[in-house]
């Protein structure tokens, strides 16, 4: 481990077999903590080549469980957002990609700091549970077409142990060591093909555009190199995905979308990524065709329908998905309004996750509870006219002193000027596997 350490200080590139040799032993516990953090800084500053960010990689999923799911009919496409506040894309998509044939066999976390994960946001479903074992997860995707379980200890620790040591030593920040860790998870994961969602904004773990495509461009090529179809989409992040915010609100949100009342920017997100979900599972040859596809699935229903099929399927109440006035709500709601006229000119988007935690929405830390209902609605984004007095947003809450914190923090995250903004396009790019389709918007 001395020799390895010393060969990527000095800027040399690891051996496949270094590599192995490296991640089985702190897996195992064989290496100490300490040397580890020597490596991954070492790594920081010298960077890792594409062969050895796949290496390490392949290493981290092989640590664990691999998910065997050749017992699924078809080919199964896996969707993951880099993260982001109103983040509720899963809810929504997976039912729509799922009724146009593709088998959405999905592994989903809880969430932690500022946003409530999917599987938080599924639990609205009074009964809905993901501890599925997997033989029935692969029997709901079969009979269902989609299935969410919640990620099991066995997949990739070697991840699960190195990001913890990396949190520590201020490691996090580095593109292959970041594209490694969620590519590790989600090749263990079984899927065949992966669409990526990588968000960049002030909500965005990529706050800046360029770190954006860099970490996307980074996973697409490890999906590349180990064969799996790969495609990421570059979204903004700037403001809250759609207007809710919070965990019930947002399940509200998706159920809407899915009967054809969504918001603009959430469908265009779920038209991009679900369109690339379809093609790469060949629903569809092309991506227009798979784009009407997911539009008559809305308009016929049947997404709403599979999405109702998909909570019973997994113990929740499916007749909330069409009664969603059914689901959990806050005590006091009421309005946030402007203090002046104008536009809406910027939104710290981060700042309205924290308010979402204030309020009860996301964890502080892993024990946690999260209050489901509270979170707010959105009524102006950035661009949007507003007068003084208006409403900027509704808040939903069960506790005034916090309403009144959460309010402020609010307010104080919205920027209002004379002049409207200008306008951004929603989808920043898209990266194909043959990188000969990159474009930025």
């Amino acid at each position: 481990m001395y020799d390895i350490i010393m060969k990527k200080r000095g800027g040399g590139r690891l051996s496949r077999e270094e590599i192995r040799f490296f991640v089985e032993g702190y897996t195992k516990g064989e290496i100490p903590d300490y040397q580890a953090s020597a490596l991954m800084m070492a790594i920081y500053f010298q960077k890792m080549t594409e062969e050895e960010t796949a290496e390490l990689t392949m290493a981290m999923a092989e640590s664990g469980d691999m998910l065997d799911l050749s017992g699924i009919h078809g080919i199964k496409v896996d969707k993951h957002s880099t993260g982001g506040v109103g983040d509720k894309t899963s809810l929504a998509l997976g039912p729509m990609a799922a009724a146009c044939g593709i088998p959405v066999a999905k592994m989903s976390g809880r969430g932690l700091g500022h946003t409530g994960g999917t599987i938080d946001k599924l639990e609205s479903f009074p009964g809905f549970t993901t501890a599925l074992t997997k033989e029935q997860f692969i029997d709901n995707v079969n009979r269902v077409g989609i299935a969410i379980m919640g990620q099991t200890a066995d997949l990739a620790p070697a991840d699960k142990k190195l990001y913890a040591l990396r949190d520590v030593t201020a490691t996090v920040d580095n593109m292959s060591l970041i594209a490694s860790s969620i590519m590790s998870k989600k090749l263990a994961a079984g899927a065949d093909a992966i669409v990526l969602d990588v968000k960049t904004g002030s909500g965005a773990f990529m706050k800046e555009e360029q770190d954006a495509w860099a970490l996307a461009e980074e996973m697409v090529k490890i999906g590349k190199n180990a064969g799996r179809r790969t495609a990421a989409v570059i979204s903004d992040m700037d403001q809250p995905l759609g207007c809710a915010v919070g965990n019930a609100l947002e399940v509200r949100e998706a159920i809407e979308t899915l009967k054809g009342n969504g918001p603009e920017d959430f469908l265009e997100l779920c038209l991009t990524l679900g369109s690339r979900m379809l093609v790469a599972g060949e629903a569809a040859e092309t991506l227009g065709q798979a784009e009407e596809m997911l539009r008559t699935v809305i308009r016929d229903g049947s997404a709403l329908r599979k999405l109702a099929e998909f909570v019973e399927a997994q113990g929740g109440d499916g007749d909330v998905v069409y009664n969603p006035e059914r689901l959990q709500t806050a005590s006091i709601v009421r309005p946030i309004l402007a203090p002046a006229s104008g536009y809406v000119d910027h939104i710290l988007c981060d700042e309205i996750g924290m308010c979402s935690l204030i309020l009860g929405g996301g964890r502080e830390t892993k024990d946690s509870a999260i209050d489901l209902s509270v979170g707010l609605v959105l009524c102006k984004k950035t661009g949007d006219p507003v007068r003084a007095g208006e409403p900027l947003a509704y808040l939903h809450a069960n506790d005034e002193k916090k309403a009144q914190m959460a309010e402020q923090r609010f307010l104080n995250a919205y920027s209002i000027k004379e002049a409207p903004p200008e306008k951004k396009k929603f989808i920043r790019g898209i990266i194909d596997q043959s990188f000969e389709h990159i474009h930025r918007a």
